[in-house]
């Protein structure tokens, strides 16, 4: 996974714009709060499919990238399968460096 990325997720997890694991990352979406969803490329099928299927419905961009260990290990946590970025200006960096 990119070092850029991750550095982004470090920056979004301290600035509180960031929000990790099943449960939350559904109330973000739910709440609208969520702009960008984060899957873990190691994650199950059906966590995959349950949130790729989540975001379509609330029209916010998902993709699959890193390890749950990675995504962990950059957002100063345990293991994530899933994370929501809450913040446009990160969300869109972030989008950019996953298009280069």
């Amino acid at each position: 996974m990119n070092k850029k990325i991750l550095s982004m997720l470090s920056l979004c997890q301290r600035a509180g714009k960031l929000v990790s694991g099943e449960l939350s990352c559904e109330k973000a979406l739910q709440n609208g709060s969520a702009l960008l969803i984060i899957i873990a490329e190691d994650s199950s099928d059906n966590t995959k499919e349950k949130f790729i299927n989540k975001a379509f419905y609330y029209n916010i961009s998902a993709v699959s990238i890193g390890t749950k260990e990675e995504i962990g290990k950059a957002i100063g946590k345990d293991f994530r399968a899933v994370i929501a970025v809450c913040d446009e200006n990160f969300a869109v960096k972030i989008n950019e460096l996953l298009e280069l």
